[in-house]
């Protein structure tokens, strides 16, 4: 398994969005991107993805960190590219790092 760690920006219409539609964003996106993601065991099984703190409706940020577990191995600058077209306007990924497991 190989953990990345990305940060994002939230601007303009997008701090509209609330933490919840934001992950639903998230987890549409990897998959539109190709990823090979580690989902979750249990009765919901959902993608190991994880936002690191929730920002109030309304808020805009510069540097949000979030989390994903993938069961491939795939270059930083390669994720940034591929999960960044799949982002709406007002999502910015600024930047990766690869943790492996």
């Amino acid at each position: 398994m190989y953990t990345v760690s990305f940060v994002f920006s939230k601007k303009g219409y997008m701090k509209y969005i609330s933490h919840l539609d934001l992950m639903r964003l998230f987890y549409r996106a990897l998959r539109r991107a190709g990823f090979l993601l580690k989902i979750t065991e249990g009765f919901n099984p959902h993608p190991k993805f994880s936002i690191k703190r929730a920002l109030k409706l309304g808020v805009e940020s510069e540097h949000e960190e979030a989390q994903v577990v993938l069961r491939e191995v795939i270059e930083p600058e390669e994720f940034r590219f591929r999960l960044q077209r799949q982002m709406p306007e007002g999502i910015e990924i600024k930047s990766a790092k690869i943790f492996i497991k």
